[in-house]
C-alpha cells in the first residue's frame, strides 16, 4: 500500500478529494508496463489536484491487495465529504454471472465493491479500465455516482485500450471541451473513447470495446458517441435522464476558480449548473424571450458565485 500525501486546498477549497489508484496482476511484461504507465499518469494527476493518493497493488508483498484496498476504503466511505475516486487498471474477467477485476492474489468482484460503498454519503467515481468491465456499471450505479466501464458488454473481453488513454486525457488541456480552464471526468471520457476509436482505425482492426458512462443512477450507461460536446443528444429509454451532467461537474484537477469555492458554493454551483443543463433540454418547447430571461438569471447567479469567492480569498490574503 502506498500513500502519497498531498498539500493543503488552496483557499476556501472544497473538502479534499481521495484518489485510490488499482494496478491490477499484469499477466506480462508488456501489459505491467502499461499499467504502471497509466497509474503514473494518475497519481501526478492526483497530486495537482491536491488529492489524497493511494497506490493498491505496488507493493513487493503480493496476495494482499483485495485486502489492501478493502482496509483502505472503510475510512475514506466514512468520510462525510469530499469525492472519492476509484481507478482500476489491469485486466477483467466475466463468467457470465460474476464480473472480476484481477488482482495479485484474490480478485476484486463489483459485488464486493458495491458492498464496501455501501452507505457512501461522498460523491463516487468508479473507473474500471479493464476488459469484460460492463457488469461493474450496473452493479455499481447508484444515486450521487460516476461509474465508467471501457467496455459496453462483459463478453468484451479482449484487453481494453481505454485505461491507456483516459489516463493521457483526465488532466489533458486538449481535452477541455468548454474550455473553462479544467478538464472534467466526462471530457476525459470523450477524449479517451475517441482516442480508443481512432486507434481502432489506425491500425485497421475491428474495434473489441466500447467505453460507457452513467452518472444518473440509472444502470444503464451512454456511449461517447451519444454526446455532441458535453451534452448528451440521446437517451437510453423514454424519458431518461440524460447522463453527462454529474461527470462533468467532477474534477480531479480544479481550476483556479473552482478551487476558492467553499463547499456549500460548490454545492450551490453544481445546483444551478443543473439547472441551466435542464434549461437547455427545454429550449426548443420554450419561447425564445422567457428562455433568454431564464438563461440571463442562471448566469447571472453564477458570476456572482464565483465573484463573491474571489472577492472572499481576496480578503483572506
Amino acid at each position: 500500500l502506498l500513500v502519497v500525501g498531498c498539500g493543503a486546498l488552496i483557499g476556501a477549497a472544497a473538502s479534499a478529494a481521495d484518489l485510490v489508484v488499482v494496478v491490477g496482476a499484469p499477466g506480462t511484461e508488456e501489459f505491467g508496463r502499461a499499467f504502471e504507465t497509466a497509474a503514473d499518469a494518475w497519481v501526478e494527476a492526483g497530486k495537482r489536484g491536491e488529492a489524497e493518493v493511494t497506490v493498491i497493488g505496488r507493493t513487493e508483498v503480493t496476495g494482499r491487495d483485495l485486502l489492501e484496498l478493502e482496509e483502505s476504503l472503510r475510512p475514506m466511505v466514512a468520510a462525510p465529504s469530499g469525492p472519492l475516486w476509484i481507478v482500476l487498471l489491469g485486466h477483467g474477467t466475466f463468467d457470465g454471472r460474476v464480473a472480476k477485476f484481477n488482482l495479485r492474489g484474490p480478485d476484486l468482484s463489483a459485488e464486493a465493491l458495491s458492498g464496501w460503498l455501501d452507505g457512501c454519503e461522498r460523491q463516487v467515481a468508479v473507473i474500471n479500465c479493464s476488459a469484460s468491465s460492463a457488469p461493474f456499471l450496473k452493479k455499481l450505479s447508484a444515486a450521487g455516482r460516476t461509474v465508467i466501464t471501457a467496455t459496453k458488454s462483459g463478453s468484451e473481453d479482449s484487453y481494453a485500450r481505454f485505461g491507456e488513454f483516459l489516463a493521457r486525457t483526465i488532466d489533458s488541456p486538449e481535452a477541455d471541451l468548454d474550455r473553462d480552464g479544467a478538464t472534467s471526468l466526462l471530457e476525459g471520457f470523450l477524449a479517451a473513447a475517441k482516442g480508443v476509436e481512432e486507434f481502432y482505425e489506425r491500425e485497421g482492426r475491428i474495434a473489441t470495446e466500447e467505453a460507457l458512462i452513467d452518472d444518473n443512477g440509472d444502470g444503464l450507461g451512454t456511449p461517447a458517441d451519444w454526446f455532441r460536446g458535453v451534452r448528451a443528444v440521446k437517451s437510453a429509454k423514454d424519458g431518461a435522464e440524460p447522463d453527462g451532467l454529474r461527470a462533468h461537474q467532477f474534477h480531479l484537477v480544479p481550476s483556479t476558480a473552482d478551487r476558492m469555492l467553499s463547499p456549500a458554493a460548490r454545492q450551490q454551483r453544481d445546483a444551478l449548473e443543473a439547472e441551466l443543463f435542464a434549461l437547455r433540454d427545454r429550449k426548443d418547447s420554450m419561447d425564445e424571450e422567457a428562455y433568454l430571461i431564464a438563461l440571463e438569471r442562471l448566469a447571472r447567479q453564477l458570476a456572482r458565485l464565483y465573484q463573491d469567492a474571489e472577492e472572499e480569498a481576496e480578503d483572506d490574503s
